[in-house]
């Protein structure tokens, strides 16, 4: 009840000056950062340096992974002679010679590396052609070959 009759007679009187309720909320909020924190300067400014060097670790963080990255996508643009990105070689240049591609992604790389060579060989191929299914081969063929002819016949008049 109190609060509804201080909103009715306070917020009209406050424009009018005599609510005297602003210099009660200047006085409350503090102009120093530190003392809005609950800490005192030195601890504020202790903090402070905490925030950036966190901030400085993280970025350089994201840096070496995003050169990680670059350097792999340049692997695999060398591998399958793709055109070279200008962005991925900045970014190298920017990150030094210190970038390693991560073990895990170069596991997947000379896996990959191998499946296709094992599907490159001679031998390769030959397996293949074992595990094929003639007799599946041959009605596939045997049922596209009439659905072609089929619809020529529908188009064609003259067959």
């Amino acid at each position: 009840m109190a609060f509804l009759i201080k909103s009715m007679v306070g917020n009209p009187l406050k424009g009018m000056g005599l609510g005297g309720g602003e210099a009660k909320a200047e006085e409350e909020t503090p102009k120093d950062p530190a003392a809005a924190a609950g800490m005192t300067r030195e601890e504020y400014e202790e903090y402070q340096k905490q925030v950036v060097e966190e901030k400085m670790e993280r970025d350089a963080d994201f840096l070496h992974k995003k050169a990680e990255r670059a350097t792999l996508r340049v692997c695999l643009r060398d591998k399958y002679r793709l055109p070279k990105s200008e962005q991925d070689n900045n970014l190298l240049e920017m990150a030094g010679d210190d970038v390693d591609v991560p073990d895990e992604l170069l596991k997947m790389v000379d896996e990959d590396a191998t499946e296709e060579e094992e599907k490159d060989s001679i031998l390769g191929q030959m397996q293949n052609l074992q595990n094929m299914d003639m007799d599946q081969l041959k009605e596939k063929a045997s049922a596209t070959l009439t659905e072609m002819k089929s619809k020529a016949e529908e188009k064609c008049s003259v067959m």
